[in-house]
């Protein structure tokens, strides 16, 4: 006999297991089906790791730089097996706290591939899971309510094969036992100023190649430009609006070689690796979709507002619908997901009021709309910036670089956007978070009293300045 459920998940990442749990308070019977372990990309391939080896590599270039601070180090080095040892160990503890949850929240989790099936003898509507184990044997589960939560994985190039060797994506690179000398990274998107960001601190000669005219395409302008500038400061090899040739690609003997095309000619490129950063793609291959009538359009699940796919009972989140390929969008997609199987009306996401960060060094965030886009939707735009220079707070730390800046609606006052790059902005950002939800404007922002010393002051400063008001200006 099959099992039935409520809700089955189908895929344990971040937003699958928040949903699951979501769902468990709810009162409902719930089952996971995860084929590796809970957690997924973002806890054992993605967020934390990365996280972890970025936190090391800013240590160890915090150390070399504490004469400045008026500290002997001595001889500053790393030993890596011991950093991926820390970040093991930060995976492992996380990952056991999930555990502990689905039992707290009595969710029963498959281990195996789960494959959705069509209308049969276990359910006269599409969306029994049929759940393929390692040793070979299968079982079959009915779920009321399906979520497809499977995720993605790195994309590549076309022509340009993933070896694990001298050809790697970010997947591979985090199993490093020991870091190369030289790197080239095609992409220069979050993943990839990331790993430029990262190896840089830990004294890898590194050459960022990006399709774009500019690094962080997706950010404000100036952002882009001032990571630019300081990246480059760093000796980090930075080459734009450069159109890789997968073709060119020479591998061997401990180097790759790779040529790009740019305006004034093509040029080569060697290093003893590769890093190929340009995105991800959802994984909606061989799940099962075709026996069900849910569509796929430009790689990635079609769903309403509340993430119902063609199949009113299935739904769909996270990176396999597209959009915002972030761990926190998932797991907010996934409660509204429940919820609304759950009756519970929930209001749907506004995506423009969602933060988005990189964790480089500086750290870069923003939430809503960058000065460009806000007037090519028509608005009047007014701006405050404040640089994170004659701030105190980031001159004790040492990390004065960068500045904040508030895009408003000069005829409603109302806050557009917030686009931050310096130190611990990603932190910072859940107050321009709060202010986008409450339709805050500037002015308010302002006038809520920040402690000093701190480096949110730098966000009272810009959101003043938008007016002409700021202090330290």
């Amino acid at each position: 006999m099959s099992q039935e459920f409520d809700l089955v998940v189908l895929g344990g990442g971040t937003g699958g297991y928040v949903a699951a749990i979501r769902a468990s308070q709810l009162g409902m019977k719930v089952a996971i089906v995860e084929k590796e372990k809970l957690g997924g990309t973002c806890l054992h391939r993605g967020c934390i790791p990365s996280k972890a080896l970025l936190r090391s590599a800013e240590v160890f270039a915090t150390l070399k730089e504490a004469d400045k601070f008026g500290v002997t180090a001595g001889d500053v080095g790393y030993d890596f097996a011991k950093i991926q040892g820390r970040k093991q160990g930060i995976i492992d503890q996380l990952y056991k706290g999930i555990q502990y949850l689905m039992k707290k929240g009595s969710i029963t989790v498959f281990e195996g591939f789960g494959r959705v099936m069509g209308p049969s003898i276990f359910s006269p509507q599409a969306g029994a899971v049929r759940i393929e184990k390692e040793n070979g044997e299968q079982e079959m589960i009915v779920p009321r309510f399906l979520l497809l939560a499977t995720g993605s994985r790195p994309r590549t190039l076309p022509g340009l094969a993933i070896d694990g060797s001298y050809v790697v994506t970010s997947d591979e690179a985090l199993q490093w036992e020991e870091l190369p000398k030289s790197v080239v990274i095609v992409g220069g998107g979050v993943i990839g100023i990331e790993w430029a960001s990262m190896l840089n601190d830990f004294g890898v000669e590194v050459t960022v190649v990006e399709y774009a005219d500019r690094i962080l395409p997706l950010e404000d302008e100036e952002v882009s430009k001032e990571m630019a500038r300081l990246l480059k400061k760093r000796k980090v090899n930075i080459v734009t609006s450069a159109k890789v040739l997968p073709e060119s690609l020479e591998k061997g003997e401990g180097r790759i070689m790779i040529q790009a095309e740019t305006a004034d000619g093509v040029h080569s490129f060697e290093a003893q690796k590769l890093l190929v950063s340009v995105g991800r793609q959802a994984n909606v291959e061989n799940i099962g979709l075709e026996a069900t009538e849910i569509k796929v359009e430009r790689g990635a699940v079609v769903v309403n507002e509340f993430y119902q796919t063609a199949e009113p009972h299935i739904y769909a989140i996270g990176d396999m619908i597209g959009g915002l390929q972030l761990a926190h969008v998932a797991s907010h997609e996934g409660i509204l997901a429940v919820e609304h199987m759950a009756g519970q009306h929930p209001h749907p996401m506004d995506y423009t009021k969602v933060p988005k960060c990189t964790y480089s060094r500086p750290e870069v965030a923003n939430v809503g709309l960058t000065e460009k886009e806000a007037r090519e939707q028509g608005y009047d735009v007014k701006v405050g910036k404040f640089s994170f220079k004659p701030l105190g707070k980031a001159l004790v730390h040492g990390e004065n670089d960068g500045f904040v800046k508030v895009v408003a609606d000069a005829k409603t006052n109302d806050l557009l956007g917030v686009h931050m790059i310096g130190p611990h902005v990603t932190d910072m950002i859940s107050e321009a978070g709060l202010a986008r939800v409450l339709d805050a404007t500037p002015w308010e922002i302002g006038m809520a009293i920040h402690p000093h010393p701190t480096l949110s002051e730098a966000l009272m400063e810009a959101a003043l300045a938008v007016d002409g008001k700021a202090i330290h200006n």
